[in-house]
């Protein structure tokens, strides 16, 4: 069952030219000029249910254009969607009984009461029932460690606080879809992995369906199977993310730490034939680079454990922030692309075994 359908989904935008000048801002009073900017062009993706989908692209991309037409807030110059079965712009009232929305730089809270109140106000919009209320919030409010902060206004949490209380009201009349837009913006690493850890069991408990747009690609690595990735209205990219990072990923650096002292021929000779590049740090210290698909670390290991002694192994390897990051220059998910990113020097990841 598809939770979510998209198909040639278009949003046009008017936006009025300003005029350089105090003249030219009279003129713009009586005689306005607009420019036609697409911000949505033509895209097209089906989320089945029980996914956890990252939704992805640099700023102005048009991921937030696109949440807010799946969520019934814009309407859309053309194309069509289905959301849990309704089209939500024309069926607001029966559509929004069914998602749940977080927007990370908005609240859907009441600034000067408590969040208690404002979690009573939500369960009489959504029309909860009193039984399904108390023991979704009793499941919540643990989870999410929320006791203490039910009887402060809101304007007196911290933003990790706030953004903990803001998922429990979305949730508080268990949706089947839950669209998260930036959920994590400006959270320190310890609330963040406390709420990908809280979003992660939800989805397995209740297999609800989460679309999730984020700059945080630690998000997305934590959460998500899937990525779809948005460049000027258009998507480059839809699938897995290992899939991804295998198309895309140039290699692999191992650096090994020995007992004793190494040269340069003798890890060239353990390791003749293979399409590999050792380099030495040190005497005690080399650096071996394995070429995607030409080698893999096990063989070349294999070649080298049991015939020098080895204290240590770190695994480097292109991380996902650089894969899209070449992705975005290039324009482009195809893998006849990824000369680019084998030419480039990023970050990497490292894995100690």
């Amino acid at each position: 069952m598809q939770a979510i359908e998209v198909n040639d989904l278009r949003k046009e935008f008017k936006v009025q030219k300003s005029r350089e000048g105090l003249k030219g801002a009279l003129r713009d009073l009586f005689n306005r000029e607009y420019n036609q900017v697409t911000a949505v062009k033509d895209i097209s993706f089906h989320i089945p249910k029980g996914e956890i989908c990252g939704y992805i692209g640099e700023n102005g991309a048009g991921k937030s254009t696109t949440i807010k037409m799946l969520t019934g807030i814009l309407v859309p110059t053309s194309g069509d969607i289905r959301v849990n079965g309704f089209v939500p712009y024309k069926e607001r009232e029966k559509f929004v009984q069914g998602i749940g929305v977080v927007f990370g730089q908005r609240s859907q809270l009441w600034w000067d009461i408590g969040v208690i109140e404002s979690f009573q106000l939500l369960k009489k919009v959504y029309r909860v029932s009193e039984a399904d209320f108390k023991a979704r919030l009793d499941e919540l409010v643990q989870r999410l460690q929320l006791a203490e902060l039910l009887n402060r206004p809101v304007r007196k949490l911290s933003l990790g606080q706030r953004m903990r209380c803001e998922l429990a009201a979305s949730l508080l009349h268990n949706p089947q879809i839950l669209f998260l837009d930036e959920p994590t913006i400006g959270l320190d690493i310890v609330v963040k992995t406390e709420i990908r850890e809280f979003l992660k069991s939800m989805n397995q408990r209740y297999e609800t369906t989460i679309l999730l747009t984020t700059h945080d690609l630690q998000d997305i690595e934590a959460l998500c199977s899937r990525v779809i990735m948005l460049d000027d209205g258009r998507i480059i990219y839809d699938g897995g993310l290992e899939e991804l990072k295998a198309k895309w990923g140039k290699g692999k650096e191992v650096v090994l730490q020995f007992s004793g002292p190494v040269t340069l021929e003798r890890l060239q000779g353990l390791t003749q034939g293979m399409e590999v590049a050792w380099s030495i740090d040190n005497e005690l210290t080399a650096r071996v680079w394995i070429p995607q698909q030409r080698a893999n670390v096990s063989e070349v290991l294999g070649r080298v454990v049991g015939v020098l002694n080895i204290e240590d192994i770190k695994i480097l390897e292109t991380n996902t922030d650089d894969i899209v990051r070449e992705i975005y220059k290039s324009g482009s998910a195809d893998s006849k692309d990824r000369r680019s990113l084998d030419q480039a020097s990023g970050k990497k990841e490292a894995v100690h075994v």
